[in-house]
This record gives C-alpha cells, sequence and structure tokens, in this order.
C-alpha cells in the first residue's frame, strides 16, 4: 500500500493528470483509496445503521476486489486510476450494461460508476473532473450515451459535484431489511 492517505500534504494545483487503465492483476493499487472511500460511506451515512450493518474495512475491501475480479472479465468495464506526480489521485470503475428501453430513449446501453474514489487530500484540486472527462471521453468512443452515477442521499458534496458536472436525480434508491416493520395507520 502507498502512504497514509491521511499524512500526504495537500497539493495545491494537479496539473496534469496521468492514466492507467488497469488489469485484474493490478487491482491491489486501489486497496487505499477504497479504504477512504469506506471511510466516507460509513461517516456519510450514519441513518443506515440499524437497517444495514456496517462491515470492516478488510471485509469491504475483500468484497469489492472480487466485485472488481468480475466486472473486469467484461472486455468493457473500465478501471481508471488518475496519478499525480506518482502518488494515486483516485479512479473509477465503470461497467457498461444492455439497456433495457422502457420510459426513456437512452441508447443500447448505459454506463454505471460503480467506484468513483478520489484520495481525501486531492478534494477540491480537479481531479475527480478531470477523471470524470477522461471516463466521458473512452465511453462517447464506446458509443455509450448516458452514464448513471449513484450517491449516498446524505453525501451532498457529492451531489453538488455531480449536479456541477451535468447530473440530474434520476431514481432513489429506497433500502429496508425484509423482516422491517409495515406501514403505520
Amino acid at each position: 500500500m502507498q502512504n497514509s492517505l491521511m499524512t500526504k500534504p495537500r497539493p495545491a494545483d494537479v496539473g496534469v493528470l496521468r492514466f492507467r487503465y488497469l488489469g485484474v492483476h493490478e487491482i491491489e493499487e486501489l486497496a487505499d483509496l477504497w479504504g477512504a472511500l469506506h471511510q466516507q460511506h460509513t461517516l456519510t451515512a450514519p441513518h443506515l445503521a440499524d437497517i444495514i450493518g456496517e462491515v470492516s474495512l478488510e471485509e469491504s475491501w475483500r468484497r469489492r476486489r472480487a466485485q472488481y475480479i468480475s466486472w473486469l472479465s467484461d472486455p468493457d468495464t473500465m478501471a481508471i486510476l488518475a496519478e499525480s506526480g506518482g502518488d494515486l489521485a483516485g479512479y473509477a470503475m465503470v461497467t457498461v450494461r444492455e439497456n433495457a428501453q422502457g420510459s426513456w430513449d437512452r441508447g443500447e446501453r448505459v454506463a454505471v460508476v460503480q467506484t468513483f474514489a478520489i484520495d481525501p487530500e486531492y478534494t477540491g484540486t480537479g481531479v475527480g473532473s478531470k477523471l470524470l472527462e477522461e471516463v466521458r471521453h473512452q465511453l462517447a468512443a464506446m458509443g455509450v450515451r448516458d452514464i448513471e452515477f449513484s450517491a449516498l442521499a446524505t453525501a451532498s458534496e457529492d451531489i453538488r459535484f455531480l449536479e456541477q458536472e451535468g447530473f440530474r436525480p434520476f431514481v432513489t434508491t429506497m433500502v429496508c431489511r425484509v423482516d422491517g416493520f409495515g406501514a403505520h395507520d
């Protein structure tokens, strides 16, 4: 793993980013960035604690790593790592799925940003916008028109970023335990 994400000095300007497209054999490079995202998730969504149990960082990475390996078996899946001066600044894991035609014309295939993790030290430096620009460029070359990008409902900064990047709310996902209580009269 790289230097601790909590001890690196904050970069003033990222300048030019280098993008690397990772294969299965390079997934371990994402562990620290996933760890920072895992921590952000647990801090941002305490309202879910009574219905969705939190897992340890180690278990979370084990599960996500396995999912990444599975997704990368599809040649349309992209794992894009953004580097700034040798630092791992962020990454995006993007899958492409067939689109069941419904009420909206979204094209034959839709991209799904499965993970978008930015090193906390690079928040507000433009890394997220530049990484998203790279994702869009690659998807356009593949003929994909629409991107789905989920954000925790309580992650107001993430939602604000997405809106600034042209995203609009589409579907709200609600969660509850199967044995949860029903409607109250």
